[in-house]
């Protein structure tokens, strides 16, 4: 064992760490938690007062923040070769990564909540307006095939879940640029093995009368 715990559920974003790990390809342990009981109780806010998936503990330290995670296992794994390995993937991974996990996510779920910022209040926002930040998303992906260029790196698995999600969903619109990208990242094993565990544990839907 790695020394290695996860906590997750499978319906929130842990099923971004899901992948980051089979991508890494390390044994671990999963604590698997329910809304407003256990992912509420005392033992789990001890490792994350916000009450929130994923987080992991690796050796005895805690990281939490779906991005966080991708970066800090990419390094605390350096065999599995997901971390940037020169000054110029360093830029682009570091960049797209905490692009998506800032002002893409934050333009998301504002527009999701029907929140549209005025003129005076996109100079205050980190994204300025939802289509600018949607624009310049697609920018990392126009021309290459992974964030970093040719190389598949841990950008990927977040900046990746980001745009699959979001285009599955509704909440990015279907551009070519990333369905192409998209399709790419499904056709990795570890994406497809983080899917089918995922979805073994997904609760049992009713039948439809």
């Amino acid at each position: 064992m790695a020394g290695l715990t996860f906590y997750t559920n499978p319906m929130s974003r842990g099923q971004i760490v899901r992948w980051m790990l089979e991508e890494v390809g390390v044994p671990y342990e999963q604590v698997l938690l329910d809304y407003g009981t256990t992912m509420k109780g005392d033992e789990y806010l001890a490792i994350n007062p916000m009450g929130k998936v994923p987080a992991i503990k690796h050796n005895g330290k805690v990281v939490t923040e779906c991005a966080a995670i991708c970066a800090y296992l990419a390094e605390a794994f350096p065999e599995a070769e997901l971390a940037p390995q020169d000054d110029a993937e360093r830029a682009d991974y570091y960049r797209w990564m905490f692009f998506a996990s800032g002002p893409v996510e934050q333009a998301i779920i504002n527009r999701t909540f029907g929140f549209t910022p005025d003129s005076e209040q996109e100079a205050m926002a980190g994204y300025g307006n939802y289509d600018t930040a949607v624009a310049t998303l697609g920018t990392a992906v126009t021309g290459r095939d992974y964030i970093c260029g040719d190389r598949f790196t841990a950008a990927d698995v977040y900046v990746g879940s980001q745009i699959d999600w979001g285009i599955q969903f509704d909440t990015l619109p279907k551009t070519p640029a990333f369905e192409a990208y998209a399709a790419r990242l499904r056709e990795r094993d570890a994406y497809k093995s983080a899917k089918a565990i995922d979805a073994a544990l997904m609760p049992e839907q009713p039948a439809a009368s």
